[in-house]
């Protein structure tokens, strides 16, 4: 469920942040759903234990999961509160990338062709969920 690319630039940690958010974000893991202990974890892709604390640490900071002692690691609920501040920081990155992509030389309808591709295999995988 979880795959690294123990060979890549990207720190292992910030790899397993991103993968936990991807399957939080596509449904795969659901609400108050159980992670894998960082012990197990560790021992299944072959990592130090602390690098998948520092992930959970991550995940928790961000509000995507949530820790209960002596129990583990679970996935946090949605909160309307916290989705505002997010969208609004994701926006900004957004905006950054698009004048990013645009000083490159992207032009304007790939931009736009890129948004809807993204758009329509979000709805798909939403149809799959259901």
């Amino acid at each position: 469920m979880i795959d690294l690319d123990l060979k890549s630039r990207i720190p292992i940690y910030e790899q397993l942040i991103d993968r936990v958010k991807q399957l939080i974000i596509q449904g795969v893991i659901k609400p108050d759903e159980k992670l894998p202990s960082v012990r197990s974890l560790a021992q299944d892709l072959t990592i130090n234990p602390n690098t998948i604390q520092k992930a959970y640490r991550e995940l928790e900071r961000e509000g995507y999961i949530y820790s209960l002692p002596g129990k583990g690691s679970f996935v946090s609920e949605v909160k309307q509160n916290e989705n505002n501040m997010k969208i609004l920081e994701l926006t900004q990155d957004f905006q950054r990338i698009v004048s990013e992509l645009l000083y490159l030389g992207a032009s304007k309808e790939r931009l736009i062709r890129m948004i809807q591709k993204t758009v329509e295999e979000g709805r798909k995988k939403d149809e799959t969920r259901d």
